[in-house]
Order: structure tokens, then sequence, then C-alpha cells
């Protein structure tokens, strides 16, 4: 029966328009609404998304900016990180975390990560922090949340702020805690693919600093408390109004999104144990599998298996951040982190998303068997 399958069968890396078909008439309805109103910019709803987002995350506040890049930048100009800092980061990450401590005039300190679970390694941190060290920013990596407790040991030793990376994390816990909620600050990107996705570009911070959020919002918008005063040299980076409407209709659905993603990744792991390597969860945590990441000495082999049996896959990330061009200037050399860098040629990402059917998982699981 599978063989017949095989030829057939198209499983793509994500389905978002799987996931905003029964959504439809509700988003169809607030983006009419939107128009009627024409508050596109700072409008209600991004205040209400902001309050439900908080009481979501846990948090007191909720800034709502206009990516995941920003957010990390605004918090850490907001906590005053600034040139001639340090901030400490893990080199198995997006560029984006990079380049936020970067815009801010800090270096950017790499470290490697945990083989086992992808994430920062706290014992890393510890050695890497220098009399110059400001911040930590680690990386809730795939969806799973780091070893929040050894890195918030580290920082207070050594006072330093923690702004957690949540682009890949919306909903995922620690010990019963949402990511986002136990550091300085956290960051999200609501980018269409995340768990928890907007229709364009998106993001947020959020704290329980009163004096960061309120410093948040004035960069965010120019840096003004009033039209047309500018009380910091702020920047433009804001939470447009279709977003936060959207994104208020999806947040009911997360949780329940979240859930189907780990029900999926077990089904992965039952099938394919023994075939490849599969990813490991914390029992500390809430993986919400934001990725379902594989390891395979195989990795370039398979991944165009699985194309030629039209299963989209990615590669999550193919060059570590310390490895990037774009960080050539800070110095680093092939070898410094061998976990990090023997990872990049190994992992292969599968298709996930909460819509998989397990008819989709097992045409998955059996192209990687074979």
């Amino acid at each position: 029966m599978i063989e017949k399958t095989i030829a057939t069968m198209r499983v793509p890396f994500v389905d978002l328009q799987a996931q905003h078909a029964p959504l439809r008439d509700e988003m169809d309805r607030a983006f009419r609404g939107l128009v009627d109103r024409g508050d596109f910019v700072l409008g209600g709803a991004v205040e209400k998304f902001e309050t439900e987002y908080a009481a979501f995350i846990g948090t007191k506040h909720a800034i709502g900016v206009g990516n995941g890049l920003s957010a990390i930048e605004l918090a850490l100009r907001a906590h005053g990180v600034s040139a001639g800092d340090e901030v400490i980061a893990p080199a198995n990450t997006f560029i984006a975390t990079a380049l936020a401590i970067m815009s801010v005039g800090a270096t950017p300190v790499f470290v490697d990560m945990d083989p086992a679970t992808y994430t920062i390694d706290p014992r890393a941190v510890s050695a890497a922090v220098t009399s110059r060290t400001r911040a930590i920013v680690p990386v809730h990596l795939y969806g799973q949340p780091i070893d929040l407790d050894s890195v918030m040991a580290v920082a207070g030793r050594h006072n330093l702020l923690v702004v957690e990376d949540a682009a890949q994390a919306h909903g995922a816990r620690y010990k019963g805690r949402r990511a986002g909620s136990i550091g300085n600050s956290a960051a999200f990107s609501f980018y269409p693919s995340k768990n928890l996705g907007a229709l364009g570009d998106a993001g947020m911070i959020t704290t329980n600093d009163d004096a960061a959020a309120a410093k948040m919002r004035l960069l965010r918008n120019y840096g003004q408390r009033v039209k047309y005063y500018h009380s910091v040299a702020g920047t433009n980076s804001r939470l447009d109004t279709l977003q936060a409407l959207m994104l208020s209709i999806k947040l009911p659905h997360l949780d329940g999104w979240n859930a189907a993603r780990r029900r999926h990744a077990a089904a992965f792991n039952a099938l394919l144990a023994g075939h490849v390597g599969t990813p490991a969860a914390s029992p500390d945590v809430e993986h919400i599998y934001h990725l379902y990441v594989i390891e395979t000495d195989r990795r370039d082999a398979l991944q165009q298996r699985l194309k030629a049996r039209q299963i989209d896959s990615g590669i999550h990330y193919p060059v570590p951040a310390h490895l990037q061009e774009a960080c050539a200037p800070l110095g680093y050399k092939a070898g410094t982190f061998p976990a990090t860098e023997k990872a990049a040629a190994r992992i292969l990402s599968l298709p996930m998303y909460a819509e998989l059917t397990p008819q989709q998982i097992e045409y998955v699981a059996e192209a990687i068997r074979e």
C-alpha cells in the first residue's frame, strides 16, 4: 500500500492554507472591520493583543514591534546594552540573534551548544563571562526551552541581564512557566511559519520590568510620548494593526496546535528510532516543536531522496552564526565550536505543523527508513 502512495503524496514543509482554512471567515470579518475603521498603525487591536499575549505568557507587559530581530534589539537597548558591552549567545542560532546584538553596538560572544538538546550549553556560558559581559541572549531553539535555571544562575552570579530569544518558542514551558516569562525580557517573532504566525513580519517583547517596558514603547515609535515630541532617539518598529488582529484570532488555538505538534513528534520518534538521530527533550520542558530536526551522516543524500518523493525539508542552519560572513570581523574560525559545527553538517528539518496527517507522517518516515 505504501509503495503506491510514495510516488503521489505531497508533504509541504509548512501548510498555512490548512491552518487558515477554518479561520478564514473570522479573519475576513476582522480585515473588513479594519478597512472600515482605518486604524492601521497602533490601532486598538494592537493594545488588545498585547494584553492577551502578556496574559498568555505570564508577564506584566507585552510590547508589539515590527519583527523578531527588532524585538531583541529594542529589548537590549531598553536595558542599556550598548557599545563596549559583550553579549553571550549560542553559535547554533539564526543570524538575527547576532545581528540584533551588533545593532546596539555590542559584541556577540558565541558559545557552543549542548549536543543533546541543540540549545546553549550553560557551562560554556559561565566560561565565557568577562569583565565586559553585560547580557546573555539564550535561544529556545526549535521550540525547546533552554536550561533556564542554570543560565539564570550564571546571570545572577555576575549581575547580567537575560533576554530570552523565544522566537521559536511560543507557548513552550520550562518547569511549568512559559518561555518568555523568566528572563529580564524576551523576544518573539511572529513570522508566518512560526507556531503563532502573522500574515507578514511581526514581533513582540515580553517583560515584567515597568521602566524597560515604557522605554520599549518609546523606542518602537520614533521615541515619542506625544506625537511630534521625541524624547529619545527611537526607531520605527511597530506591530501593524492588521497583524495584531490576525494574531488575536490565532492565539486561542495555539496550545491545541502545539499539542498536535508534540503528538506528531512522538509519532516520528517512534517510526524513526534506529534509523536517524531523533530529537531529545528534557523532562523539565514542554517542547512545542517549531521544528522537528533529525540528524544523520547522509543528510544531503536523504534530503534529495525526500525531494524526489515530493517531501519538503529544510536545514536549520547550514552555516553556524560564528562562521557567517557577516560575523567575520569577530574573528571566529572553523573548529571553534565542534558540537555546533558537527550538527550543522548533519541536521535536517522534516515537515512539522499541527495539521499533518498520520498518513503523511508514515509516508515521510517510510521514505527515510528505506
